[in-house]
């Protein structure tokens, strides 16, 4: 293989905007909310979006970025179309990954769990409060099937557009997800590639923490 430009060498730079001490907290659910609430004053870019990892019943992987758009006490929600590709590999695999990075803080927050839907009701409330638009394109988009075109899409908006003139009901194939965590680490970038790792696991109606390696 022949190398044209060591991009690795010209882009290499440390890390040295914070540090993480063991015992920060006993809630990585408030250590959490303590992160993203520094990540959105800080001016992060989309401190919300977050890459989704799910896995097929063949056990092939794959991640898209999302957005999570609230945290309840049971855990992290996004929304989507239930008919997706990352909607039937839910239904084959319950259990997902999640990652958030905030380049500002040199921090990232990896997320295992079970996820599941929501209330419809919650659901709803959520997609009445979204734009126009993003309605009907919660019709008219057969998320992750093959169109034969850009016009396809376009057709389909205007077709929604008529029947549905005033008011947009949701879809029943849309709608909330809620990710359940069994397992955080929270990352923060140090010096030397030295990295301070914490984790937090499940155990019963309690969080067991430690420190990994970097």
């Amino acid at each position: 293989m022949t190398k044209e430009l060591d991009y690795t060498r010209n882009n290499r730079r440390d890390f040295d905007k914070g540090k993480l001490e063991d015992g920060i907290s006993d809630n990585p659910m408030l250590l959490f909310k303590s992160w993203y609430q520094d990540a959105f004053e800080k001016n992060a870019t989309d401190p919300h979006a977050v890459v989704l990892g799910t896995v097929n019943k063949d056990n092939k992987p794959s991640s898209r970025i999302v957005y999570m758009r609230d945290m309840l006490e049971e855990g992290y929600v996004i929304y989507t179309n239930y008919l997706s590709r990352k909607g039937t590999e839910i239904t084959e695999n319950p259990h997902v990954s999640m990652l958030f990075y905030w380049d500002v803080l040199e921090r990232q927050v990896r997320i295992e769990g079970l996820i599941e839907k929501i209330d419809p009701l919650i659901s709803d409330d959520y997609f009445n409060a979204r734009p126009r638009l993003s309605q009907i394109g919660a019709w008219a988009s057969e998320q992750s099937t093959k169109i034969p075109g850009r016009e396809t899409l376009e057709e389909r908006v205007e077709f929604f557009e008529k029947k549905y003139p005033n008011d947009v009901p949701r879809p029943p194939h849309w709608g909330g997800l809620i990710i359940k965590p069994t397992y955080y680490e929270f990352w923060q970038g140090r010096p030397g590639r030295l990295h301070d790792r914490i984790c937090y696991q499940e155990n019963g109606d309690k969080w067991e923490q430690y420190r990994i390696a970097p």
